[in-house]
């Protein structure tokens, strides 16, 4: 047994162990506050993107099956001239993305498209849509970058818009054999994959196996390239956006998802947190009143 003369002594000792504790106890119970607190603000960020992108998905949709039913329609007249890419000529290749993030890997799916088309014809040019492309694609194939365009897909695609696209492109020095244009497929809301549609020159399209069969005269031949291609550029962006909405969508989702995982978690651990230091006071107010009355 220990003498009443050595009990304040190690008394003082004790509290002087307990103490950092304590205030370690009352830092990591703030930092785990501050976390929860942050987390609940970004959910409800998510939350809202989620709600605002699935508002915006039907309209996207709606907009994409009317751009593709005159993209399709367009085709048509190539596909039943039996017009076909040049093999070996000049080849020109238009990636259609978008300016905004937060959607998933759709812009690296593009990049990855093209970076392939690349290996196959290295000399090819590039016509970028969208700064998300022309970020990651700068890195690699600076040198076959010729013309960008910034501020696309902050709204639904217009066919103005494309036409506008189609005459800065028509303007190049450059004359190009084949145009390919790269673009996000539509497939479901949960799915889309890389997709390509070629655009032809007059050259390709006079000596297509059966173009006399439609009996257009060359001087029409050029006001035919210029519109197939702007429908071409429409339908593209107009596919692309319903994309980039619906992995809009579905990353705020699993973000929302994620964040309330984490909010349980940190919760939980609060809680411990928050009973253990109510423990700790208890025991020092229990041990105090002990020590008072032994002295």
């Amino acid at each position: 047994m220990l003498s009443s003369a050595a009990r304040p002594g190690l008394r003082r000792v004790a509290a002087t162990f307990i103490r950092p504790a304590q205030s370690s106890n009352y830092a990591t119970l703030r930092e785990i506050e501050g976390r929860l607190k942050s987390i609940k603000n970004i959910e409800k960020i998510t939350n809202t993107m989620k709600i605002v992108a699935s508002t915006k998905l039907a309209r996207a949709q709606r907009a994409m099956s009317e751009s593709r039913t005159y993209g399709q329609t367009s085709n048509t007249v190539f596909d039943k001239a039996e017009t076909k890419p040049q093999e070996g000529g000049k080849t020109l290749i238009i990636a259609c993305s978008s300016d905004k993030g937060l959607c998933g890997g759709i812009h690296s799916q593009i990049t990855k498209a093209i970076r392939r088309k690349l290996l196959e014809t290295p000399d090819a040019d590039l016509v970028i849509l969208g700064e998300k492309c022309k970020a990651q694609l700068g890195r690699s194939s600076a040198k076959n970058i010729i013309m960008s365009f910034a501020n696309v897909g902050k709204d639904i695609p217009t066919f103005a818009e494309a036409q506008t696209i189609a005459d800065q492109i028509f303007q190049l020095e450059k004359d190009y054999d084949n145009i390919e244009v790269i673009y996000n497929n539509f497939k479901s809301a949960i799915s889309y994959e890389p997709g390509a549609t070629y655009a032809f020159s007059e050259e390709t399209i006079k000596n297509s196996a059966n173009f006399t069969a439609f009996e257009i005269e060359d001087e029409q031949l050029a006001n035919l390239r210029e519109y197939a291609l702007a429908n071409t550029i429409f339908w593209a962006l107009s596919e692309g956006h319903a994309c980039e909405i619906s992995a809009r969508r579905n990353a705020m989702d699993n973000a929302s998802k994620n964040a309330g995982d984490m909010i349980n978690r940190f919760q939980i651990l609060f809680n411990r947190t928050r009973q253990a230091v109510i423990t700790g006071e208890l025991v020092e107010i229990i041990t105090g009143a002990a020590a008072s009355e032994d002295s």
